[in-house]
């Protein structure tokens, strides 16, 4: 095991949740600090608040990720005896860093979204409101038959090779494949000086753009060869349609029992509800966070119930002349990422041998108390 730095756990990160998926403007990535540092203790947290940031000082914490940017609308100015310009200056005097991953994560497969519908007990989840379609790459990779099914193995593990839930997919057509080793070679297979001819494998696949370098760089290490002869191709193929929310069904209840499993599974004490609480629900659609101007694209897709946050009183009204029901259970709910994004992380780390420990921070952050 090894000591990563702040780049090398935040490109783990952005693999999971990569920078391109997030909305037009929003305010992602590394927002106070730095990274070229090295890394034992990340907190994940929702919102970066003074107690987090006290938290995270008592800790030993160096990084902290979070869903929601502490930073939002540009300063004007760091004055330390405001709370925020506080805030700023604890964290540079204690170089903790503070990186936000926003709707990035709320589109990712596993994110706060997918977190929502899992604890909700959705089946069969969509995608919502689309929002970004994955880039495809096709590679082309020529190696000894000997490794062919080394490199299969890898290319998969990597992100390579999906296509719809089939995963490891490829094609292999056998060759001849030649080279003459010159001075200063090391070569794998021959001599040199002398021009060798060698049993190949080609290996072409699918691989998402946001993955290439990840897997190329994957490739190339498992690779038996000095310099791995490959090809990378644009393809016209549209891949995986991601996005904002999402859409599923359950086992058919009345809308009073379902407000009362989201507040068991989203563990909050009260909901607001629109609608008849003895009507059928059956298709349920939720949206992390502010979800009002989304709305119709759950009645739109046939949704029973659309599950999201702060729902405006006239948002409400429209969704019931709509004839679709709404259960508000708070903007907090999306606390459900600290504990999901601290064990995907944490999983990465160890697969790539770093030695760091992430947490989740155990400050409850939500403004509202219900009497």
């Amino acid at each position: 095991m090894k000591t990563a730095n702040g780049h090398e756990i935040i490109q783990l990160f952005e693999q999971f949740s990569p920078k391109v998926y997030a909305m037009e403007d929003d305010k992602i990535g590394l927002q106070i600090g730095r990274l070229n540092k090295k890394i034992d203790k990340v907190m994940i947290a929702l919102d970066v608040l003074e107690e987090v940031i006290d938290e995270a000082i008592a800790k030993g914490v160096q990084l902290i990720i979070a869903h929601h940017p502490p930073i939002f609308r540009p300063l004007k100015n760091v004055i330390t005896d405001t709370v925020q310009g506080r805030m700023i200056e604890k964290l540079l005097k204690h170089d903790i860093a503070v990186y936000a991953a926003h709707t990035n994560l709320d589109v990712a497969n596993g994110g706060v979204n997918d977190l929502l519908a899992t604890a909700l007990g959705l089946k069969n989840p969509e995608v919502l409101v689309p929002t970004y379609v994955t880039k495809l790459k096709k590679i082309v990779v020529f190696v000894p038959s000997s490794h062919a099914e080394e490199i299969r193995k890898v290319l998969g593990i990597t992100g390579a090779g999906f296509i719809g839930n089939y995963s490891h997919c490829s094609f292999s057509s056998e060759g001849t494949g030649r080279f003459l080793p010159g001075e200063n070679t090391n070569p794998h297979i021959g001599h040199q000086g002398r021009l060798e001819s060698v049993n190949e494998v080609r290996i072409e696949t699918i691989v998402p753009e946001q993955l290439l370098k990840r897997v190329v760089t994957a490739m190339v290490k498992a690779h038996p060869y000095e310099e791995v002869a490959y090809d990378v191709y644009p393809v016209e193929n549209k891949g995986e349609v991601l996005g904002l929310g999402r859409i599923g069904t359950i086992d058919e209840m009345t809308l009073g029992e379902f407000a009362e499993r989201v507040k068991t599974g989203l563990e909050v004490d009260k909901v607001r509800v629109v609608g008849d609480l003895s009507s059928p629900v059956k298709k349920v659609a939720i949206l992390g966070g502010d979800g009002n101007k989304y709305f119709k694209h759950a009645k739109f897709k046939g949704a029973d119930v659309y599950i999201t946050g702060d729902i405006y009183y006239h948002t409400a009204h429209d969704a019931m002349m709509e004839g679709l029901n709404m259960i508000d259970p708070g903007h907090n709910v999306e606390k459900i990422m600290k504990k999901g994004v601290t064990e995907t992380l944490s999983k990465m780390c160890e697969e790539s041998g770093y030695e760091v420990d992430i947490f989740a921070s155990e400050i409850n952050t939500d403004p509202f108390k219900y009497i």
